[in-house]
């Protein structure tokens, strides 16, 4: 048998099953993004492959990452003003539907923390505030299939109104760039760190592929790129923090997937319970128009009162509600 483990099986072995599952410890910890872009020359690199310009002076930059922002026990990534710019950068390793949402969220921070560094009040209402022009950019390396460039916006999230009234008065705007090897050429060409970045997790998911477990293909994967100069500063120095970050990481991913499971399974359950209660609704609402008691309706299906009781309580008091809202109210309610 092939002495190396398979990372199913590693996998159980550091997150156990469902029943027994481990709590991914919520110690805040930075990624590895973070880490390969925190100084000011690599970040600058990386404003100007995402934007195609040639700036030279990182000094320029000023960094206004918010640190006491947590996702899932990890410290958001990057922001910083350059020039009138006020710039968020992200990186995700998982489709998150709900980085407009977040953004908005994390600007509302930065620009209050803008006004109170410039001393600016918004009492003054004859002089007009101005404020930095916000961009807001996700670095996407996950394994869906998705395009070079999508743009994701938090106009989408609203509930939208019965009737049409216009645009929403809210907008933020999320530009989810594709970094996996092969995507956004030009871009990856321009900014090294990214590209030594994309090479790196690639080398990571192909060991994993062949059967190496997560902590055993990113080993063999630093190694590896220190051998090629890939990321080489960064790994030979931080090796042992850059394995403990990628198994963080990667724990929280198992994490996010766990929780979208259970939400899935509870999401089924409630809604077998809301057809069962719409089922029964529905009955009641038909005795009950025939004249039919509470005691005679119990009796016909073969229910115990008491358990009819509430049913039977929310028709008598919501009389122009059909079944569906009915059940929908009665799940709300236990």
């Amino acid at each position: 048998m092939n002495n190396r483990t398979s990372a199913k099986s590693k996998r159980r072995k550091r997150g156990g099953s469902q029943g027994t599952r481990k709590a991914v410890q919520r110690e805040h910890k930075d990624r590895l993004f973070r880490l390969i872009f925190k100084d000011k020359e690599d970040l600058l690199d990386l404003y100007n492959a995402v934007n195609g310009t040639d700036y030279e002076n990182a000094e320029d930059l000023e960094i206004t990452t918010i640190e006491d922002v947590i996702y899932l026990s990890m410290k958001n990534d990057l922001s910083f003003m350059f020039g009138v710019v006020m710039n968020l950068y992200e990186h995700q390793s998982t489709w998150n539907e709900n980085m407009p949402l977040r953004g908005f969220f994390y600007f509302s921070e930065l620009y209050q923390q803008y006004l109170n560094r410039k001393n600016i009040k918004l009492t003054d209402e004859k002089k007009r505030v101005m404020v930095p022009f916000p961009k807001y950019v996700v670095f996407y390396n996950g394994t869906r299939d998705m395009p070079d460039r999508v743009e994701m916006k938090l106009s989408d999230c609203f509930i939208k109104p019965d009737r049409e009234e216009g645009e929403p008065c809210l907008e933020c705007k999320a530009t989810v760039l594709n970094i996996n090897a092969g995507r956004n050429n030009d871009m990856m060409r321009k900014c090294r760190r990214l590209s030594d970045y994309a090479y790196f997790i690639g080398q990571i998911r192909w060991k994993m592929d062949e059967g190496w477990s997560l902590e055993e293909a990113t080993e063999i994967s630093i190694r590896r790129c220190i051998d090629r100069g890939v990321l080489a500063d960064i790994l030979t120095k931080y090796g042992t923090e850059v394995c403990r970050m990628i198994l963080t990481e990667y724990d929280e991913q198992e994490e996010r997937e766990y929780q979208r499971a259970e939400g899935r399974a509870e999401g089924r359950a409630e809604g077998r319970a809301e057809g069962r209660a719409g089922n029964m609704f529905s009955m009641i609402q038909k005795k009950r128009a025939k004249g039919k008691s509470l005691v005679q309706i119990a009796d016909e299906l073969e229910e115990d009162v008491e358990v009819i009781r509430p049913l039977y309580d929310l028709v008598e008091k919501y009389p122009d509600k059909t079944a569906e809202e009915l059940s929908e109210l009665y799940v709300k309610q236990c």
